[in-house]
């Protein structure tokens, strides 16, 4: 039963093996790119945006004129009596009267005290806070992309090395039958390695179920088939010369958060100088052309009359006094604009916190990555004189498989933080405004 077993670790490892060599390399370009086009989150940000700048157009400005065109026609057929001064009766029956009618007007507000531009404004405005929600969705896009290609890389180096410990297990395993069949070795060597290989090819099939299942989460990410194939690369670049004050000034300049609400403390200016903009007259013109004819029958002094022409005019509004409402609502729009400084002040608050924490979490990860190097350099020497020794008799099989297992876990911890660290620098760009120009 053990053996059916092995032989069917054996044959399943080579076929997972042998897909994964023969599929597509995803590079990480490759996947920034395909996330800016496809990702569905940065696709309805992408429409928003589009909806923004249709509001900011000067055709919904209140800057152009408004033309309308209206136009009528009637027919009546009446009976009338009518007694004149004289006593004379005038008497008609069935007159047809009809009535046409066109005319063409033009509207337009020459001065609305300056509300209308401050709404313009305004519009620009939200349409620049549009554009930056949209640039906050990419990055954190980015960071959520780069977190599954990561941990994806880092299982793929998982699954190389349990792949080569599986090897040294089995290995071991056909030295001790070998031995044991040649009287050189007791059953319990053989028993021992056994139990060793099957927790090895365990530890491999599961390590290959987790990278399956983060491949797929990052196919849903790249807006694609969650069944698509691939791999990754597993090469790693790190920013070099990187300085908390010089990181803490990016910060404040160029930190998405920082510029949103920057941009709401505009708007709520705007806001207040288009609640101004109600204290203060308004001139507005129109002109008109019309033309109107009408057919009066017989009762009527005329029988026909036909009128047409222009018309131009000028309107002067002045809000004097509306009840309070407008003194009401410029207090409140006072209030609004100092709440959105009181924000931005935290926010650059929570800015300074977030990249000084960043900043000990990026060089924590460094010096993790260093001792962890030195850990997997020391465990890969124990280890070759470990094995030398072992062919040779000189140590046993209990003290070889625990200095295998120090080298795994120095190699998984290593592959854990030589990628924790790249993480740790890019959420640590994100927060400095630099993502987008970051080396992946």
């Amino acid at each position: 039963m053990k053996s059916k077993f092995i032989f069917f670790i054996t044959l399943l490892t080579g076929a997972i093996t042998a897909p994964l060599q023969a599929q597509e390399l995803l590079s990480k370009a490759n996947a920034v790119a395909l996330a800016l086009k496809y990702n569905f989150d940065i696709r309805t940000v992408q429409n928003n945006v589009a909806i923004a700048e249709n509001n900011a157009s000067v055709l919904n400005s209140g800057y152009l004129p408004s033309a309308s065109s209206t136009g009528g026609a009637s027919y009546s057929i009446t009976d009338s009596e009518n007694i004149l001064q004289s006593g004379d009766v005038l008497a008609a029956q069935g007159a047809n009267t009809t009535r046409l009618n066109a005319s063409v007007g033009l509207n337009y507000t020459l001065f609305d005290g300056w509300g209308r531009a401050f709404n313009y404004k305004k519009l620009k405005e939200t349409y620049r806070l549009t554009e930056l929600q949209a640039r906050l969705v990419v990055e954190n896009t980015l960071i959520n992309l780069f977190n599954a290609y990561y941990e994806i890389a880092r299982l793929t180096e998982n699954v190389r090395t349990q792949e080569q410990t599986l090897a040294i297990s089995r290995e071991r395993l056909t030295r001790a039958k070998y031995s044991y069949d040649y009287a050189q070795n007791v059953k319990l060597d053989v028993l021992n390695a056994e139990v060793d290989y099957n927790n090895d090819s365990i530890s491999y099939l599961t390590l290959v179920q987790q990278l399956e299942n983060e491949k797929r989460n990052l196919n849903l990410l790249l807006g694609r088939s969650v069944s698509s194939k691939f791999e990754v690369d597993t090469t790693l670049s790190y920013t070099q010369g990187l300085r908390l004050q010089t990181l803490l000034e990016k910060a404040q300049r160029s930190n998405v958060n920082i510029l949103q609400a920057q941009a709401a403390i505009q708007n709520a200016s705007y806001d207040l100088h288009i609640v101004g903009a109600n204290t203060i007259p308004k001139i507005g013109l129109s002109a008109t052309y019309s033309f109107s004819r009408s057919n009066l029958g017989a009762t009527s002094f005329f029988n026909k009359s036909t009128q047409w022409g222009p018309s131009v005019g000028a309107n002067l509004t002045w809000n004097i006094f509306d009840g309070g409402l407008t003194k009401t609502r410029k207090q409140n729009a006072k209030i609004a604009l100092e709440n959105q400084q009181i924000s931005l002040e935290q926010t650059r608050l929570d800015i300074e916190r977030n990249v000084s924490n960043a900043w000990t979490v990026y060089e924590t990860a460094l010096f993790v990555l260093q001792a962890e190097q030195k850990n997997l350099e020391t465990n890969t020497l124990n280890f070759t004189r470990t094995k030398e020794q072992y062919a040779l008799g000189q140590i046993t099989s209990i003290e070889f498989r625990q200095a295998q297992l120090n080298l795994v876990n120095a190699s998984l911890n290593f592959n854990k933080a030589k990628y924790s660290a790249k993480v740790a620098e890019l959420a640590l760009l994100q927060l400095t405004g630099d993502l987008m120009q970051a080396d992946f």
